[in-house]
């Protein structure tokens, strides 16, 4: 199985600027990020970012990278744009690797790679986890999937999937014992063909209702492999909070 890596670093964040140049025990986000992937199984590991400063420093640390517009409306885009850059033909498989995850499991790369790698019929694979808590379920912020027979997914949704008509109907403080709730953990491997025909197709209404733009490819009939990951991922850095939160784990470690 051939692959690359491409890690979105983008400058601006509304909550945390110049998230990725972010000190980490004495390493940025970026670099921990960029050293996590280095340890999958990916032929090629390249940050594609809009910024000068975070170039610099990519390419100080042995990162090849990659210059990005910085009009992009989402990351999808901007590897899309590494991917004609770098002449990657329609088959070749790129796994999306947030570069807000400097904790991200090498194997959660392996994984969603080899899926897509083995299902012919999907253009796209990430992965899910069960859902044990009510309250998570019920969270709009954590995002609900539902598969098929065939492990595709049926739909995204921030709404509580599947709706459990009569555990449901009174009081709702336990999740109903034999029913699969899943939550979409948002790592992505995608075939090159597949990042083509989404930036022509532009934001679906599914799309822009729920705001999750997986939802495009689903409305124009390609398929999502969706499988639970074999290892529970850390959360990413959002906030100065998460920052801190991280840099306490590693100093643990």
């Amino acid at each position: 199985m051939s692959f690359s890596v491409v890690i979105p670093a983008r400058y601006a964040s509304n909550r945390l600027p110049g998230k990725p140049l972010a000190d980490i025990g004495g390493k940025t986000m970026v670099e921990r990020v960029y050293r996590q992937a280095t340890l999958s199984s990916a032929d090629r590991v390249v940050i594609a970012t809009d910024h000068p400063e975070i170039e610099a420093t990519a390419k100080a640390f042995g990162a090849e990278v990659v210059m990005t517009s910085s009009e992009h409306p989402s990351g999808t885009d901007r590897l899309q744009q590494v991917a004609e850059t770098l002449g990657f033909d329609e088959a070749h498989i790129i796994v999306n690797v947030q570069g807000d995850e400097p904790l991200i499991p090498p194997a959660l790369i392996d994984q969603v790679a080899s899926n897509l790698a083995g299902d012919p019929e999907a253009s796209v694979a990430t992965l899910c986890e069960p859902i044990h808590e009510a309250g998570e379920l019920f969270n709009p912020n954590a995002v609900k999937v539902v598969l098929d027979a065939r492990s595709h997914a049926i739909y995204f949704s921030r709404a509580a999937l599947p709706w459990a008509r009569d555990a449901f109907a009174g009081d709702i403080q336990d999740l109903p014992e034999g029913v699969c709730f899943n939550r979409h953990i948002g790592i992505y491997a995608y075939r090159v063909g597949l990042l083509n025909r989404f930036v022509q197709w532009g934001p679906s209404p599914l799309e822009a209702i729920e705001c999750l733009e997986q939802l495009r490819v689903l409305y124009h009939g390609d398929r999502i492999h969706v499988e639970q990951a074999t290892v529970t991922p850390p959360a990413g850095i959002d906030t100065p909070e998460d920052l801190e939160r991280v840099r306490r784990l590693l100093m643990g470690r």
